[in-house]
C-alpha cells in the first residue's frame, strides 16, 4: 500500500501483511499449521522465525490478495474451518494495514493427526 499525503509516504510491504495473515491463520479454530509447501516435504508448524511460511501475498496500493496453504485438524470441517480462516485473515489484515482484501485463497494441503498422549510410565511403575 502506498499512501501519501502532506508529511509524506506510507508503504506496507508484503511482509508485513503476509505476518498479519499468517497470525491470524494460527488463530484460527481448526487450523493445525501452515503449511511450506509440497517442495519443502513436510509441513512445518508456525513459529516466529517462519511467521510467512505458506502465506503469498500481492500487495497494491490500495487492495491486497492472500493465498494460504494450511493443514487441517483431523475431524474438523475443512469447508467451514476454511470459512473462518478466511474471515479472520481478511478481518485482521483489513483492520491493521487499512488495505482492502479482495481474495483470501486457502489450499488445503494436508491433515492433522493428533499423537495419542503417552501416560507417563515413570509414575506408574515406580515404587516411592
Amino acid at each position: 500500500m502506498l499512501e501519501e499525503q502532506q508529511s509524506g509516504t506510507i508503504r506496507i510491504s508484503d511482509d508485513v501483511v503476509a505476518t498479519i495473515a499468517g497470525l491470524a491463520a494460527m488463530e484460527t479454530p481448526g487450523i493445525a499449521a501452515m503449511s511450506g509447501g509440497m517442495s519443502e516435504g513436510l509441513a512445518k508448524k508456525l513459529s516466529g522465525k517462519n511467521v510467512q511460511r505458506g502465506v503469498t501475498v500481492e500487495v497494491g496500493q490500495v487492495e491486497t490478495a492472500i493465498d494460504l496453504r494450511v493443514i487441517v485438524n483431523y475431524g474438523s470441517t475443512i469447508q467451514q474451518v476454511c470459512r473462518q480462516l478466511q474471515e479472520n485473515v481478511k478481518e485482521a489484515v483489513e483492520n491493521m494495514t487499512g488495505l482492502n482484501v479482495v481474495e483470501v485463497n486457502v489450499k488445503v494441503e494436508g491433515v492433522a493427526f493428533k499423537e495419542r498422549e503417552e501416560e507417563p510410565e515413570a509414575e506408574t511403575g515406580r515404587l516411592k
